[in-house]
């Protein structure tokens, strides 16, 4: 079955990780043997070839690069211009990739339609690009909202506010507080260029202040549920009500400390912790309870979003392995239209309305 992943973080992994994604993961981990400069390093679980294999033929890819002002002690960019600059590499990086057929841009009904068809053409996926649409993590790097039609030119069509702590646009994950002016400013440009507005990671202040502000197609790329995990990076139940009401599409993501309670990062391990793609289910089941039905659900795995196998479920070996969700969704008792409403139909329907 096609699966879509509406989170993966592939020109940073390129980029910062100095992963060549055109190779198998395991070429890419044993190139990584022994180097310990990242906790991750030798544990990846994502490159393009296991997309192939996974059916995973459309993906939201990012470009992220946060800034951080002096009293910030989260790692990034010292200022804005440095964080442009970083997005815009991570942006070379996907057209080296158009370039040597790897991926191909999908921006708008046409060119989604036209991915699609070559994905279910019956032929083999080893010689087909993988589609991706271009999103924004943290605005932080646009340095003006002027900057925004620029990047939207370039393909960009949903964007995060913020991402981890204070923004320059928004409060995100650990943070409080609201967006303000420059806020509802980039928000009204977003909503001139129909670009989607991806409320994963804002604060709870900043969640409600967006919503209230922002007229346009919303969904929340890779968010779990606070009644099973309590902690701000989730969404509790009225938020995720909320979400609904709007429309959007909520991707389950499979970062083990947002699937399980008490995670301790570099301690627990997702077998001690009990963490394997159940937990997704029981997470993506949690929301399927809230709206009464399977149409507002999907996945964002967030794999290799800076964290490899010691961080995700443990019956996952690569990301080609999102193909057991199928048999664990039927153990539920989902029907197959439930199946494919979960693993792609439900960002299809919500891309062709967004972008009719």
């Amino acid at each position: 079955m096609l699966i879509v992943d509406a989170h993966l973080d592939l020109s940073m992994n390129a980029l910062e990780w100095n992963r060549d994604l055109t190779q198998p993961v395991a070429a890419i981990n044993a190139r990584e043997a022994g180097l310990t400069d990242k906790p991750d390093r030798g544990k990846a679980v994502v490159s393009l070839p296991e997309l192939r294999k996974g059916n995973i033929g459309l993906v939201v890819a990012t470009q992220i690069a946060r800034f951080v002002a002096p009293d910030n002690p989260l790692p990034g960019w010292h200022s804005p211009a440095q964080a442009w600059a970083q997005t815009q590499g991570q942006l070379a990086w996907y057209n080296a990739m158009e370039a040597a057929g790897e991926m191909v841009q999908v921006n708008n009904r046409a060119t989604l339609e036209q991915h699609l068809a070559l994905w279910a053409d019956g032929t083999p996926n080893e010689g087909k690009p993988i589609g991706y649409i271009l999103s924004l993590e943290g605005a932080d790097s646009l340095v003006t909202i002027g900057h925004l039609e620029q990047a939207y030119k370039n393909g960009l069509r949903a964007v995060g506010p913020a991402h981890y702590g204070p923004g320059r646009y928004a409060q995100g994950t650990d943070a409080t507080g609201f967006m303000g002016p420059v806020g509802h400013e980039l928000l009204k440009e977003m909503e001139r260029l129909n670009i989607i507005l991806d409320a994963t990671h804002l604060c709870d202040d900043s969640f409600w202040e967006a919503l209230n502000h922002f007229n346009g197609p919303v969904w929340a790329s890779h968010n779990n549920s606070r009644a099973l995990v309590n902690h701000n990076r989730q969404y509790s139940d009225d938020q995720i009500k909320a979400l609904i009401e709007r429309g959007a599409v909520i991707g389950g993501a499979l970062d083990a400390w947002m699937m399980v309670p008490g995670w301790v990062r570099g301690e627990s391990t997702p077998q001690r912790m009990n963490c394997n793609l159940e937990v997704l289910v029981d997470h993506i089941d949690h929301i399927c309870q809230l709206a009464g039905n399977t149409l507002h659900v999907g996945l964002g795995t967030d794999l290799d979003g800076a964290f490899g196998r010691e961080q995700c479920p443990y019956d996952l070996e690569t990301i080609a392995d999102l193909q057991k969700l199928p048999t664990l969704f039927t153990k539920r008792g989902y029907t197959e239209q439930d199946i494919e409403n979960m693993l792609h139909g439900n960002w299809l329907r919500f891309l062709r309305n967004a972008w009719h």
